[in-house]
């Protein structure tokens, strides 16, 4: 029966994944792609799991695929840097039921570390590209998606942006699912297995499948041209397309819902057509650059900024700025003047006045909290990590000197603890991201005996994506319904890489988290230490009585806001604790120096 739901584009591809018969969906969690899997859990006859990193997450679904069935993983852009090795060679092998590969970027950066464009990645590896403009989309996208995987024999790059992945929108479903018949596993060693012998072959079917695509794209209703009475036409995809029909409704516009490979002679006789064409895209020129090599007459980037996201109104003001100057450059001509080259805008987004400053900041609570306060009085090094402690870079704590991608921290620390003649070292990691990347930084660090620290700040779950479990985390481990295995046993995992110094504290008691950076800033050689407190926002953490500053006794000194808590506020010259923000975690009463702070009973609704 059919109906009508309002679903974001991630829970719109995770129904799609369902309705055209899925099998097996695997993913490593990160905005804005987590709720496709988060949403996956919830779908019967679907095997969906979480993956101790994107990498893991890509291989099993590709084994999945390999075994008959029709297979999903899904990850952010960052993700698929760390799956593309992976990527890269499932382009030659192939696929055995469909596989689709999710990447949804982020242009704007709302929660990431950089801003790459992925569609790049379809180009590198050779594989086709999809990118849906709304919810329906992305759920009609994901079978569409299955049937060319399978058709081609190719991994499926389905391309989401955060606008997409999180906006809500009428979406027509069904309780009908769609499944076919698995493919039984044939063992095909010259397919599967990429020594150079097979690998060259494969790599011409590669070619071969790239020019057959290239003819399918020319003649799919996934690419259509929108006719318009403007007197210039449009190019966009995704999320562009809908900033650029907003931008012109009156113009004619080609859609490209199969955006790699390019259908060139489509677009060249819209091109031709129109006369003055403009392409919209985020990021990088990536349809641009492609056109202007193949000889096309387009222009995009010298209007448009590469950098965050655009707006309607910033397309539109680009473009008519660009139509007037060439008025009048036209005009120049015909009068034998010269009129001045028209100048590149940056689309940006404008803030909206009157609205508060909202700055990101680690919750009340929060664990993470005392291990950087104590790094912050101490004179040493810290490379941080991705997580939401990397909010300890942030003032008034400043405890944090860098942060590239997940696990690096680890190496970075034992790089520069190498070569620094500036103070000792010391890593921080998040115990879901040791486990996705930072062991074999480990595993390097005692071989190559450094004399650098290792935190890794265990709070029972992957808390920045919106407290996902880890292997390390109990009962349930993997986080699938009805499953359960043992949890990774951290300290036994570091003891087992050769670390002699092992040490596990309460991150609450702030003497015992000095004592512990300052024995293993002595060591010779390498020392970790694990924190054991779990995420304030999980269900089975405890909570105390809050904690109030009596104003008869505080000095205004503002020891305590260098804690960062957002239940500490600072009024006039002193300082208050919010009751229904503190969780009692005690490390302001720790740190004040005129005993002013302490134990408030909660108040009880009458």
């Amino acid at each position: 029966m059919k109906r009508k739901q309002i679903l974001s584009g991630d829970e719109a591809v995770a129904h799609g994944a369902w309705k055209y018969g899925v099998a097996f969906a695997s993913a490593y969690p990160g905005t804005p792609s987590t709720e496709i899997l988060e949403a996956l859990l919830d779908y019967p006859d679907l095997h969906a799991r979480w993956c101790v990193n994107e990498k893991v997450a890509f291989d099993e679904a590709l084994g999945a695929s390999i075994g008959g069935v029709r297979a999903l993983t899904a990850m952010k852009h960052v993700g698929l840097n760390v799956a593309a090795d992976s990527l890269m060679t499932a382009s030659y092998t192939g696929v055995g039921g469909g596989l689709v590969v999710v990447s949804c970027d982020d242009p704007g950066m709302h929660s990431s570390q950089n801003e790459q464009d992925n569609r790049n990645y379809a180009a590198f590896a050779k594989v086709p590209m999809l990118e849906p403009a709304d919810s329906q989309e992305c759920l009609d996208y994901v079978g569409r998606a299955l049937e060319i995987s399978e058709r081609f024999d190719t991994p499926v790059l389905l391309r989401l942006t955060t606008r997409i992945s999180h906006t809500r929108c009428v979406v027509e479903t069904d309780d009908e699912r769609c499944v076919p018949q698995p493919r039984p596993f044939i063992k095909q060693p010259e397919k599967y297995v990429m020594i150079p012998l097979y690998a060259r072959p494969r790599h011409r079917k590669v070619e071969e499948r790239l020019a057959a695509l290239a003819e399918f794209t020319e003649t799919t209703d996934l690419n259509r041209i929108e006719p318009g009475d403007a007197p210039f036409g449009l190019i966009a995809s995704g999320v562009a397309y809908q900033y650029a029909k907003e931008a012109f409704p009156e113009a004619p516009i080609f859609k490209l819902g199969f955006s790699w490979p390019l259908p060139l002679r489509k677009l060249r006789e819209f091109v031709e057509t129109c006369g003055r064409v403009y392409v919209i895209e985020e990021l990088d020129p990536f349809i641009e650059e492609h056109l202007l090599a193949a000889g096309f007459d387009v222009r995009g980037k010298a209007l448009l900024s590469r950098c965050g996201e655009y707006t309607p109104r910033a397309i539109r003001e680009a473009i008519e700025r660009d139509l007037d100057k060439s008025a009048a450059t036209e005009e120049a001509a015909g009068k034998g003047g010269t009129a001045a080259p028209p100048e590149a805008s940056q689309a940006a987004i404008a803030p909206i006045a009157g609205l508060p400053p909202r700055p990101p900041v680690m919750c009340p609570g929060c664990p993470h909290r005392g291990v950087f306060y104590a790094l912050s009085k101490l004179d040493v090094n810290v490379m941080g990590d991705i997580g939401c402690y990397t909010l300890g870079t942030l003032p008034p704590l400043r405890a944090m000197d860098s942060c590239v991608c997940m696990g690096a921290s680890v190496g970075l620390g034992v790089g520069l603890a190498k070569v620094s003649e500036r103070g000792k070292t010391a890593a921080v990691i998040g115990d879901s991201t040791f486990i996705h990347s930072g062991i074999p930084a480990l595993v390097d660090m005692v071989w190559n005996r450094s004399a650098s620290v290792l935190i890794i700040l265990d709070n029972r779950t992957t808390a920045m994506t919106g407290r996902q479990p880890t292997a390390a985390s109990a009962p349930t481990g993997s986080g699938e319904a009805g499953e359960g295995s043992p949890p990774l046993d951290l300290v036994r995992l570091c003891k087992a890489t050769g670390v002699t110094d092992v040490q596990v504290i309460d991150p609450y008691q702030l003497d015992d988290v000095y004592a512990a950076l300052r024995r293993a800033l002595a060591n010779e050689g390498p020392s970790v230490i694990l924190t054991n407190r779990p995420c304030g926002l999980l269900s089975d953490a405890k909570r105390d009585d809050p904690r109030a500053v009596s104003r008869d006794l505080c000095q205004g000194c503002f020891q305590c806001a260098d804690l960062a808590c957002p239940a500490l506020v600072v009024e006039g010259d002193q300082v208050r604790i919010v009751e229904e923000l503190c969780r009692g975690c005690t490390l302001c009463m720790q740190v004040c120096c005129f005993s002013a702070i302490s134990v408030c009973e909660r108040k009880t609704n009458s």
